[in-house]
């Protein structure tokens, strides 16, 4: 389509039929395929390449109070991806522009030109890699174990759910600004294994093969000075029992509660705070979008030295997104989980 064709085009996406109780169904979406008004001034339209799903998502499917508003009913889903511009009427975005959004969940983007961030595409790094390593999840580690835990060179560190595309970019941050030792722990002896072998974790465990508390006690004897806390719940309690005085939590999310229909059972031990002087922090990653210009420098030459790895989960097919979504939450994806459109 030529910058002068800007005719009605169609889109085919996923939306939000009813607010899931508990794990969330196939009955709670639908997908619908639906015309596209005409562009206006200063709007662009664009064909998706890759979509991101990811945890927080979930929680955006509740109609309650967060840092963002709920996903509407009746309305496409939203999330991270990145596609090609395929026509403008907008002087800063031309066609075949690389462009990073929030118009996720769909094959055709389209609206002001100011919602779509033109990417200078990196030599050698794939598209879809702007969606995990160099962009919210990476920046999501990087902000979290920098900024919010203050992790120092010589500090132990654990990461929960350390296989996942948080985790794994974290660990091999750590390492990376000098931590004495990293600790993580995954669903499966699989992924255990890809900890150890390929993101450069000195320890991990199996957290489904024991008690998480005993289970971190072996893996990190000396105890911890830093929880990078993906998952909450026993996860929480258990880097609680091992924190080493001042220790420090950047709390990032709580996957283990996101599809309860109890209320969340808070850590039995939050009396550690107080005996070891413990810092609790909870972030999300959108309030930190100054440091990104910092993170994607160091990122970009830790990728180019080969020092920084990723690994990508890929499903097929925008009508696959959401069983892409029900994976990832059930443990499936190892990196990040991606819809290639």
């Amino acid at each position: 389509m030529s910058a002068t064709e800007h005719g009605t085009a169609t889109t085919r996406e996923w939306q939000l039929v009813a607010r899931p109780q508990g794990w969330p169904k196939t009955d709670d979406f639908r997908f619908v395929e639906r015309d596209l008004p005409p562009l206006g001034p200063g709007e662009v339209r664009v064909r998706n390449a890759y979509l991101s799903v990811d945890p927080y998502m979930r929680g955006r499917m509740d109609d309650a109070p967060s840092y963002v508003p709920p996903f509407g009913l009746f309305e496409p889903l939203e999330g991270g991806a990145v596609g090609r511009v395929e026509a403008s009427r907008s002087d800063g975005l031309a066609e075949g522009d690389l462009v990073l959004h929030m118009q996720g969940w769909r094959d055709v983007a389209q609206g002001p030109a100011a919602g779509f961030r033109r990417l200078d595409a990196a030599a050698g790094v794939p598209d879809s890699a702007y969606l995990h390593v160099l962009g919210m999840t990476g920046l999501t580690a990087y902000v979290g174990l920098l900024d919010i835990a203050g992790m120092e060179p010589g500090d132990t560190v654990f990461i929960s759910g350390a296989a996942g595309a948080v985790g794994s970019v974290a660990g091999q941050i750590a390492r990376l600004k000098g931590a004495g030792r990293v600790v993580g722990s995954a669903g499966s002896d699989a992924k255990v294994s890809l900890l150890t072998s390929r993101y450069g974790y000195d320890a991990a465990f199996n957290y489904k093969s024991g008690d998480v508390r005993t289970l971190l006690q072996d893996a990190a004897p000396d105890g911890i000075d830093v929880y990078f806390d993906n998952v909450g719940g026993d996860h929480l309690e258990a880097a609680l029992a091992a924190f080493n005085r001042g220790g420090r939590a950047a709390v990032c999310g709580m996957i283990s509660g996101y599809n309860s229909e109890e209320p969340a059972v808070a850590p039995n031990n939050l009396f550690e705070l107080i005996k070891k002087g413990l810092t609790l922090k909870g972030f999300t990653v959108g309030f930190h979008m100054d440091r990104m210009k910092d993170f994607v420098t160091e990122a970009g030459q830790w990728l180019r030295e080969g020092s920084l790895v990723y690994d990508e989960t890929v499903v097929d097919g925008v009508d696959n997104t959401l069983q892409a979504f029900l994976d990832m939450m059930q443990g499936a994806n190892t990196g990040k989980m991606l819809v290639r459109v």
